[in-house]
């Protein structure tokens, strides 16, 4: 599919923002995007004529061929497509090969590992409002999205376990949630890292961080429309709960993801900055190179409108 392409953002220091991740992943602080397919990014990340058809803008090639060019700037990425399905060996191998040995992903775990009661969605089918029988299944996890990914552990920087706001009808409260998640994660493989994201800002207590430091777990601070702030998640005494740091710099406070779609797309340009979670990222930063601790950071599109910005401005000296 050829399609036209609009004018193109200029002046985005890319050398610049490609050596500072370097320096700072060569110190064990891993900085990337959630997912790498924009065209809003062209004339930053992306350069037009690499994806040329007939001299026209192929989207085609661009989707195939992107995360090539996206690895000569980041030196990671988030992959969340990764909730939405098992993904097969083939694709396993082509996703890899695409990057260069040094190049780290995280991937979100499927959530037919992580959603308890899948929603009332079209896109559910049959399955909408029913209990998911597969709902933290070792044997499932194992089999499905582990087994696959064992050739690649290499570059596959953590798996997070991304768990949607839970109703009453779910859990009644945080210790029905521990119940589950604590021999679940006992059992996990450690070839991997892990890490657990929360959408229940009622379970960031003792009890929580207490399970998952107990099986070496990160807490993922996440930027989320209802969770707290980054800063106040990273203030919690007990957060730190493994001997790495995860953050996921998703949504502003108080915005819902469909509204920053709308208001943001196509991700050419930061829209609404925040400095309030900007600052958090830096701490995150000094924290890790101080303690000489991985750090994974992942910056998202619907955060101020554009992550390549975001993050320019997070490691700028």
């Amino acid at each position: 599919m050829v399609g036209s392409l609009f004018d193109e953002p200029s002046g985005f220091d890319r050398d610049g923002l490609a050596a500072r991740l370097r320096d700072l992943a060569a110190r064990g602080i891993y900085i990337g995007g959630s997912s790498w397919k924009y065209e809003g990014w062209l004339g930053q990340i992306y350069s037009r004529e690499r994806y040329l058809s007939r001299g026209k803008f192929s989207r085609k090639a661009f989707e195939a061929e992107c995360l090539q060019e996206y690895a000569e700037v980041f030196p990671a990425v988030c992959g969340d497509f990764a909730f939405y399905q098992f993904p097969t060996e083939d694709f396993w191998q082509r996703l890899f090969g695409q990057t260069p040995p040094n190049f780290q992903f995280a991937f979100k775990v499927p959530e037919q590992i992580t959603c308890r009661i899948f929603p009332e969605h079209a896109r559910y089918g049959p399955q909408a409002g029913r209990e998911n029988d597969a709902f933290l299944d070792l044997a499932v996890f194992r089999e499905m999205f582990l087994r696959p990914l064992l050739p690649y552990r290499a570059k596959t920087a953590v798996l997070i376990f991304e768990f949607g706001t839970f109703g009453k009808r779910s859990f009644a409260g945080t210790h029905e949630f521990l119940d589950r998640l604590d021999p679940f994660l006992a059992g996990l493989p450690p070839e991997f890292r892990y890490a657990v994201e929360i959408r229940n800002p009622d379970f960031l207590e003792k009890d929580y961080f207490s399970c998952l430091r107990s099986h070496r777990v990160a807490h993922v601070y996440n930027a989320w429309s209802r969770m707290p702030e980054l800063r106040v998640q990273m203030a919690i005494p007990d957060s730190v709960t493994a001997d790495f740091q995860v953050c996921r710099a998703l949504l502003r406070r108080g915005r819902v993801y469909e509204e920053a779609v709308d208001r943001f797309a196509p991700y050419r340009e930061v829209q609404d900055p925040n400095p309030e979670a900007r600052e958090s990222m830096r701490v995150l930063i000094g924290r890790a190179r101080e303690n000489r601790e991985f750090l994974f950071l992942f910056v998202n599109n619907r955060l101020e409108g554009n992550a390549p910005a975001t993050i320019l401005s997070v490691v700028e000296p």
